[in-house]
């Protein structure tokens, strides 16, 4: 039994370099390059058009959070569901990871992956909305497998997405994550393993077994307080460090672009790390590329595909360029990635004491719980997504108990097999997605033509049909 597992791991090991190594992150990068050309940078050029009709527009008007289609979500709602899965303990523990590996510089290839990254999380989700249609509860459902078996006419490329994405959630979405809840508590407050695993269990068993208005009614406001908490957290750090704030910007851009070289390379080698690990933590963190948010996306009451695919690009730069960038100023202005003997979130632990004593430890341990359970909560929207897609409603019911008892296991057991494949899996979600993307590409160039000539130029033309509407 030993041997099989060496031999799994093994295989695992390599495959895995693959799906996060050079060629997919280059693929990734030269996609949302690609994307950002083809709609005219459209993340920058109306960028303040994107702000005023997404996060703005929720203090502005407080109708746009609210559900007009009584099966369907609001936007905001899908919002805080996708960041409640990607805003996780990658945003503390990942960009400190990025930098120990990759040095500061890591921060700016981080910031280069999500701006490009802006345009495919766009694209993936105006197909999301173009080509999603009602399940059997009435129910708006959409994702990656209905562009590519809609669009690409390639149904097992779809069910090739599900399974990938079915099985990342259980390691991704459930063992890790509780895992990481499990581990902060034991350390911070002595709780043991076992309680950790029974109470999340539970509350996470009384949330999505309530289906996706119950876990959408809590992420909405369950995020927002998650997000503040930690923010105000590190900006108490960033402040009392104000003046090494400078020398933290010039630490990322003069390690982005260190010429060090190792054997004559033509890339630099200070080059190549930073950005190998900046992009790989960068789209680990925002899931850019992957088409895991694009399933709860598609379930809002957005009937302009654009509308939604401007939240894709608000998720982006929240995560990314706000919470990311905050951990990594907290890092570099106390110094904290200079100390040796430490890694991951170690450093970022750290970097709060140094400042707050043992209340930052306490800081930094519940905005791991808290991103750490709410990613478990998306998650179960991207798993039960998947399953209801492969097998309907019963393979869903089936998958929520899997879902829970894996969860319980995390807890107990860190089951670092099951760690690894997940990432593995939630990496091979990519090459379906993005094969999807680039395909219909010229189909997410129209549509936001199309929106861009008659919302925003005043042009009389009529709007596209989605491929719902055109099918009734």
């Amino acid at each position: 039994m030993q041997n099989f597992v060496g031999f799994i791991q093994n295989i695992n090991s390599k495959v895995n370099s693959i799906v996060w190594g050079p060629p997919m992150l280059i693929l990734m990068l030269l996609t949302g390059l690609y994307l950002t050309c083809g709609t005219g940078f459209f993340q920058i050029r109306r960028f303040h058009h994107t702000i005023k009709n997404t996060i703005a527009a929720i203090f502005k008007d407080r109708e746009v959070t609210k559900t007009k289609d009584e099966k369907a979500i609001s936007q905001f709602q899908a919002l805080a569901t996708a960041l409640a899965a990607t805003v996780g303990t990658g945003n503390i523990v990942g960009v400190a990871t990025a930098i120990a590996s990759g040095g500061a510089g890591a921060v700016f290839w981080m910031w280069i992956s999500a701006l490009l990254g802006m345009m495919t999380s766009f694209s993936e989700n105006v197909l999301g909305i173009y080509f999603r249609r009602k399940n059997e509860k009435g129910e708006w459902a959409g994702g990656p497998m209905y562009y590519i078996e809609k669009g690409l006419g390639q149904k097992w490329l779809a069910v090739v997405f599900s399974v990938f994405c079915l099985f990342a959630s259980f390691g991704i979405g459930s063992v890790a994550q509780v895992n990481g809840i499990s581990t902060a508590l034991k350390g911070s407050f002595n709780i043991p393993g076992v309680v950790t695993g029974t109470v999340v269990c539970v509350l996470i068993a009384v949330i999505i077994l309530g289906g996706l208005k119950r876990i959408v009614t809590v992420t909405e406001k369950f995020v927002p307080f998650m997000a503040a908490f930690y923010i105000i957290g590190a900006l108490i750090i960033i402040t009392v460090n104000f003046r090494r704030i400078g020398d933290a910007f010039g630490e990322i851009f003069s390690g982005a672009f260190s010429m060090r070289s190792v054997g004559g390379g033509v890339m630099g080698y200070g080059i190549s790390r930073a950005m190998r690990f900046g992009v790989a933590r960068g789209v680990f963190s925002n899931e850019a590329g992957l088409g895991s948010s694009v399933m709860v996306h598609s379930s809002s009451d957005a009937k302009e595909p654009v509308t939604q695919g401007m939240w894709g690009i608000f998720q982006v730069f929240f995560d990314t360029i706000v919470i990311c960038t905050l951990t990594a100023l907290v890092i570099l202005t106390t110094g904290a990635n200079l100390q040796s003997g430490l890694e991951g979130v170690n450093i970022t632990i750290y970097a709060f004491e140094s400042v707050l004593g043992k209340w930052g430890a306490y800081i930094v341990s519940v905005g791991i719980v808290m991103f750490a359970f709410s990613t478990i909560l998306g998650w179960s929207v991207y798993g039960s997504r998947a399953a209801e897609y492969i097998g309907g409603k019963k393979l869903t019911a089936v998958y929520k108990i899997i879902f829970l008892a894996m969860t319980f296991l995390g807890s107990v057991s860190s089951v670092q097999l099951v760690w690894d494949l997940s990432d593995t899996f939630n990496g091979l979600m990519a090459l379906p997605n993005l094969i999807g993307v680039l395909l219909l590409s010229g189909t997410v160039f129209k549509i936001t033509k199309n929106y861009e000539q008659r919302v925003i130029g005043g042009k009389k033309i009529k709007p596209m049909l989605s491929y719902y509407d055109r099918e009734k």
